[in-house]
């Protein structure tokens, strides 16, 4: 049983291995022509290819559920197509056995994951953000289009980017009045240093709108009092779904605490806790198609309704998510009803297939 478990999972394993491949393969290529396109100031080719380097550990993490799907759907279906698993069976094993040992590569698929989204992924998906935004001048610009934008009371602030150190690009700060209708202050800075309860601001640009008109003054540095920390900071720059689960929770919290809104950060927070079960419900769904209608097709036709699975499966997500944020349901329903749809079709497909 030993040799057989072996074979199953280094069937299953290789077929996971190279779907990853090809597809990273193709992600690499059409990101790499789509970051020429964003060529600027010292953000040329060479500079392009650091930040696919930088942000391969996420593209892998995005591309592991797909993977192991789809590897599971092309080993075993190949498995079928050459009479083995019908050979298994008459043997005298079992759908559960035959199903065990194609889960033991998923498994691994899945603790890869969760080592790359907390440990790998968000620390290289910084590190690549604040290059490239630095690459193409974020100190230079006020308010530039890249960026993240964020409000504390009346002010609203825009970093071009966040140093990996701590230290901030291209700081504008925007001040309005109680009422929030007319701006009074401008603020712009070069860089931002934290200074332990407070920042530094250097090369700092002011200006201030009166009855009586504009006034501009220019300083070498200037403190700046606000709760936010190069800890929260470093979350900011980073979309929510590349952000580790501790992370995404932190801020959140952060968010609840500010009076503004988080849904999007709790809907990225339980898209990463279920990502382990819904991988696993994927790659249940593929075995229960080998075993149920996809057992005598051809590899083309297995890897076309693979793909329209995995596809829908992503759109049901995709669509739910927001969907959760328009009408304010618990974006925890978002992310359990594919998984809970996908599970019950796996589920029942296999105990026919028994």
């Amino acid at each position: 049983m030993r040799l057989l478990d072996r074979y199953v999972m280094t069937n299953v394993g290789s077929a996971m291995f190279l779907v990853m491949v090809v597809v990273l393969a193709l992600d690499l290529m059409f990101g790499f022509i789509a970051e020429l396109d964003d060529a600027r100031n010292d953000y040329q080719v060479v500079e392009a290819l650091y930040y696919m380097f930088l942000t391969l550990p996420r593209r892998v993490y995005d591309f592991l559920p797909l993977g192991a799907f789809m590897g599971c759907l092309i080993g075993l279906g190949a498995m079928a197509s050459s009479s083995e698993l019908t050979i298994i069976r008459a043997a005298g094993v079992s759908v559960k056995r035959v199903v065990w040992s194609a889960m033991k590569p998923a498994l691994v698929i899945v603790l890869l994951g969760v080592v790359i989204g907390e440990y790998l992924a968000p620390p290289a998906e910084r590190l690549a953000q604040s290059h490239k935004a630095i690459a193409r001048g974020a100190g230079e610009n006020i308010a530039a289009a890249t960026g993240v934008w964020h409000r504390e009371g009346d002010t609203f602030m825009h970093l071009n980017a966040v140093v990996p150190d701590g230290a901030l690009r291209g700081v504008s700060l925007f001040s309005f009045d109680e009422q929030g209708r007319w701006l009074e202050t401008s603020v712009f800075a070069e860089r931002a240093d934290y200074q332990g309860d407070h920042w530094l601001l250097q090369n700092v640009r002011t200006t201030r709108l009166t009855e009586e008109g504009t006034s501009l003054e220019e300083s070498a540095e200037l403190r700046w009092d606000t709760g936010l920390t190069p800890d929260v900071l470093s979350v900011l720059i980073v979309r929510p779904e590349n952000l580790p689960v501790t992370g995404l929770f932190t801020y959140a919290r952060y968010l609840d605490e500010q009076g503004l809104s988080s849904a999007n950060y709790w809907l990225a927070f339980w898209k990463k806790v279920l990502m382990p079960i819904g991988t696993g419900v994927m790659v249940l769904v593929a075995i229960s198609f080998i075993f149920g209608p996809l057992r005598s097709v051809t590899m083309g036709f297995r890897v076309f309704t693979g793909l329209i699975v995995g596809l829908l499966f992503k759109y049901m997500q995709d669509l739910l998510g927001p969907m959760s944020l328009v009408f304010g349901f618990n974006p925890v329903l978002a992310i359990l009803l594919p998984i809970v749809i996908n599970g019950i079709v796996g589920a029942v497909l296999l105990r026919r297939a028994g």
